[in-house]
């Protein structure tokens, strides 16, 4: 049965007046269990708080809307108070505890794409939430949690009952909450729309990279992650993961052609993207956009913490690397059919301009 490549939008799981948390169900996207990818986004409104949870799941955020305030706390570690913005990047590895809060009149959303082959459920992201009314306190007994943290029978009542919101809630206007310290964010948190661009060509298209130079984090995390931003009519080249790494690619502005060729050169995949679609692209397929005239651009996160892809195109594409006489033997064409082949595409790498 061949798998359903199709890219797909996320799906409201829960929220209330604070927000609410989608995600990108492995039943709908098969690509997700199949390569043990989970996908989520948290949309939070204005005083909206995420109560504290962790994952069963190493993961990448990346905040798609807004600004607000995140709280990170690696495993024996002392809390990290991060102001967040558009374009940020934040790795979490396993452990990691976070909150997350908008102060803002702007919604918040913020993306989550991660490794799930050690979670509960292939391709999706299990929360354990602190508190709430799915908290660990509602599992324990009133005396388990008064031995355990050395509180009277009112105080553990309270710390078991009282928050009755379910892993998002909104607060009183009036509730205070800790500022963002500025020497917290460093090694924390990159912004990609801010970063040096790692390719950068006229009229076509930039990328910035997410990895172990940039962001230590991610090593630890185990992904690799970049943002392509495609101008208006541009191409990138047909490329494939040479490191065996599964691509997870979210669609964060803009539309455009997406082709896919597969195993036995089939075609397995033709369709328009838009901002909101999540795909997945199979280990070793060869895939390629065209950006509509508004642009086009994505984040993507790579399985593996410094990835490497090959392109098949441009001044870089692996065709300029084969001997002509192999050129001319491989597509059966006569030597001054490959020397116009070979000549084509000489200054323009990864992205092309549109044509004149």
């Amino acid at each position: 049965m061949e798998l359903d490549l199709s890219p797909k939008l996320a799906k409201k799981v829960y929220g209330d007046d604070g927000g609410s948390y989608y995600s990108w169900c492995p039943n709908e996207l098969p690509m997700l269990r199949e390569g043990n990818i989970g996908a989520a986004k948290l949309a939070l409104e204005k005083n909206g708080f995420a109560l504290p949870r962790y994952s069963d799941s190493s993961m990448v955020a990346y905040v798609l809307q807004g600004a607000g305030v995140a709280g990170i706390i690696l495993p024996e570690s002392e809390e990290k108070v991060i102001a967040i913005k558009k374009g940020d990047a934040i790795a979490l590895p396993f452990g990691v505890i976070t909150w997350w809060y908008n102060k803002e009149d702007t919604e918040l959303v913020v993306l989550f794409m991660g490794d799930t082959s050690k979670g509960h459920k292939p391709g999706q992201f299990t929360d354990f939430f602190l508190t709430g009314s799915n908290g660990i306190f509602t599992g324990f007994t009133t005396d388990f949690v008064k031995r355990a943290w050395d509180v009277d029978d009112d105080i553990a009542k309270a710390l078991i009952g009282n928050q009755k919101g379910k892993g998002i809630v909104k607060l009183d206007a009036n509730v205070k909450m800790p500022e963002p310290k500025p020497d917290h964010r460093k090694g924390m948190a990159l912004n990609c729309e801010e970063a040096p661009l790692d390719t950068d060509i006229k009229n076509a298209g930039n990328v910035v990279l997410l990895n172990t130079q940039n962001l230590p984090l991610v090593g630890q995390v185990g992904l690799g992650a970049d943002l392509v931003r495609l101008e208006g009519n541009a191409m990138c080249s047909p490329g494939f993961s040479c490191d065996s790494a599964l691509q997870v690619t979210y669609i964060v502005k803009g539309s455009g052609r997406l082709q896919v060729v597969g195993v036995d050169g089939k075609w397995v995949l033709e369709t328009i993207v838009k901002a909101g679609n999540l795909l997945i692209v199979p280990r070793f397929f060869v895939v390629s956009k065209i950006a509509d005239p508004g642009g086009l651009s994505w984040f993507s996160i790579i399985t593996t913490p410094n990835p490497m892809f090959t392109h098949l195109a441009g001044s870089i594409g692996a065709w300029k690397a084969i001997s002509p006489e192999v050129l001319q033997a491989a597509f059966k064409v006569p030597a001054e059919t490959e020397k116009l082949f070979r000549s084509k595409r000489t200054n323009d790498a990864i992205f092309f301009p549109p044509p004149n």
